[in-house]
């Protein structure tokens, strides 16, 4: 007769197997463009010896990109903190920025480079954006712009920002990192504020492995901020402004144009996870999750859960770490809250009880995998470790 302790070792043994044979479930996945179409554009740049500044590739990506998108102007950039950068530069934004302690640390970064401070102020607890209501309170004369997140590509309330802007001089900077071709009655998000800007890195809806794009809306505008993200040439011998070098380079722009073909589908398929995630959870006491807004075409880009842990049972961090004990990589995004950074937290607009709402949300959210090839056996291998 076998003793518990060979019981308990043949059980641990076989537990390893199990796990060995699950697969790795990733929080994300990149939208990938099949190598045998991506091949023949790298031998066309191979041809043409033209590897960067605003080569073939890069004016046909702008142009389409343009198109896709509804917006007039788009820049390029390697990157999309660049974007964030180079808009305060284009907008000669200084002093006091007001902004959302609840996004990725870009936004905020993207101020302290610049030499701006940052104003945090909470956030609204069904879209988790920016809280309008909670701007005027937050303007100083030393106030020149506020830069909202489309979080989770949700759209903010984009007509009230306005109208605070409007009413105190203030410029409009959107980081819509998350909202790759969200629309709002059919008009682009992107069109709201002065700029706006993508992020077009890995983990996206849309990618191009790293890169980011500045949306602007006009001509004259457009030229300043090609200037900016190429040292601030102007021409061959003239420097107008200190500029830095942002540039997307020829491979990465051909293969965005071959991710945008399938860019439609991808969307599609994220929106039959959503939908599936749902359907699961909208009854597990505890558990609550951000339906479709009205007259929005979504993007997907997250599905972000938040947990009441009195009604569901565990904690986030519980559930958070069941998942990966699992091989079920979530992510708790965004926590901690920017203002919790070493770098913010001194400021006072940085204190915890000026933000309840954005401390609760961040300290409930988890974001479940969610991408284009995530199959239906995959999302239910996830529901089943949520409700048990």
């Amino acid at each position: 007769m076998k003793s518990n302790s060979s019981y308990s070792l043949a059980f641990k043994k076989s537990n390893i197997n199990i796990k060995m044979d699950e697969k790795l479930i990733t929080v994300t996945s990149p939208l990938l463009p099949s190598l045998d179409d991506f091949i023949p554009y790298l031998e066309d740049i191979w041809d043409r010896k033209w590897l960067t500044n605003n080569g073939h590739y890069h004016q046909k990506l702008e142009q389409a990109l343009c198109e896709y998108l509804k917006v007039p102007y788009i820049s390029l950039f390697t990157n999309g903190t660049l974007p964030l950068m180079c808009a305060l530069q284009a907008l000669r934004i200084t002093g006091e920025v007001i902004t959302t302690p609840y996004s990725f640390v870009a936004t905020t970064h993207s101020l302290w480079w610049n030499g701006i401070k940052p104003v945090f102020v909470d956030i609204d607890p069904v879209t988790c954006n920016l809280d309008p209501e909670k701007i005027e309170a937050a303007i100083t004369p030393k106030t020149t712009a506020i830069m909202p997140v489309h979080v989770y590509g949700k759209p903010c309330d984009t007509v009230r920002i306005q109208e605070i802007a409007d009413k105190y001089g203030l410029k409009v900077i959107y980081d819509a990192a998350h909202a790759f071709g969200v629309e709002v009655n059919g008009k682009s998000i992107l069109e709201s504020g002065d700029m706006s800007t993508l992020s077009f890195h890995a983990t996206k809806v849309y990618n191009t492995i790293e890169g980011g794009a500045l949306v602007c809306h006009d001509e004259q505008t457009k030229k300043r901020i090609d200037y900016l993200k190429n040292f601030g040439f102007a021409s061959e011998t003239t420097i107008v402004a200190p500029g830095i070098n942002g540039k997307m380079d020829e491979v990465r722009s051909a293969y965005g144009l071959l991710n945008l073909k399938q860019v439609d589908s991808a969307i599609e398929a994220r929106r039959k996870v959503a939908v599936q995630y749902r359907d699961a959870l909208k009854d597990i006491p505890g558990i609550r999750f951000m339906e479709d807004m009205p007259g929005v075409r979504h993007n997907y880009s997250y599905f972000p859960i938040f947990i009441n842990a009195e009604e569901y049972g565990l904690t986030r961090d519980e559930l958070y770490f069941k998942l990966k004990e699992s091989d079920v990589l979530g992510r708790r995004y965004f926590y901690p809250l920017i203002s919790k950074f070493s770098t913010y937290r001194g400021l006072e607009s940085a204190k915890r009880e000026n933000l309840p709402v954005a401390v609760k949300i961040a300290d409930s959210v988890i974001c479940l995998p969610m991408y284009h090839n995530l199959n239906e056996e995959d999302v239910t291998r996830i529901v089943g470790l949520i409700v048990r």
